[in-house]
């Protein structure tokens, strides 16, 4: 059984805390998406405190949701999180950098969502293709980035950033493998179809 007022009170905690999680609104659209695809077999790339994991937990009740966080911290935070939350039983954390996680994976996932470092973006997508089963999903998050990606935003320091997201964008129109669609929800949403 979820525990829906400590779910809210992780919520809270990370907005002050301003530690980024997945926003309302993008939620809705990913709680229908789950509904939808009743997943078996979920990975997420960056689990922050364990947020959006657990709300993949409660929409998706029949998943398991294998989640990487590269800070010790975060783990231990999120660990916590998920317990008080109730669905400890539904997802794995794994400890450690994604670049070096996911080439270690060989489950395949009915849904992918990516919300962690965005330099690496391209490389998420490119391991999640390997890892999702066909016709399965992967979602990005903040994938317009506060708008800058549309924008011809120039600034150094978010400069790289910005880059790869753009670079993931077209990949994920034109590469062939890939149906996808740009929702201006949260602060972008890519959802991608794969077909092998």
């Amino acid at each position: 059984m979820v525990n829906l007022e400590e779910l809210e009170k992780v919520k809270k905690k990370a907005l002050e805390d301003h530690i980024p999680i997945i926003m309302d609104d993008t939620l809705e659209v990913i709680k229908k998406i789950l509904e939808e695809e009743k997943p078996k077999n979920i990975l997420e790339i960056g689990t922050a405190v364990g947020y959006s994991a657990s709300q993949f937990a409660r929409f998706a009740p029949e998943a398991h949701i294998d989640t990487i966080e590269l800070s010790e911290e975060r783990v231990k935070e999120a660990t916590e999180n998920i317990k008080n939350i109730g669905v400890q039983n539904q997802i794995t954390i794994f400890l450690g950098n994604a670049v070096e996680i996911l080439p270690t994976l060989n489950k395949e996932y009915d849904i992918i969502f990516i919300d962690a470092n965005k330099g690496k973006y391209p490389i998420f997508l490119e391991e999640g293709i390997r890892l999702i089963k066909n016709k399965g999903l992967i979602l990005a998050d903040n994938i317009l980035y506060k708008g800058y990606v549309l924008s011809d935003y120039n600034k150094h320091k978010q400069r790289t950033a910005v880059r790869h997201l753009r670079e993931y964008i077209a990949k994920a129109i034109e590469d062939t493998r890939l149906e996808s669609q740009i929702l201006e929800v949260g602060d972008g949403l890519a959802i991608s179809r794969v077909s092998k």
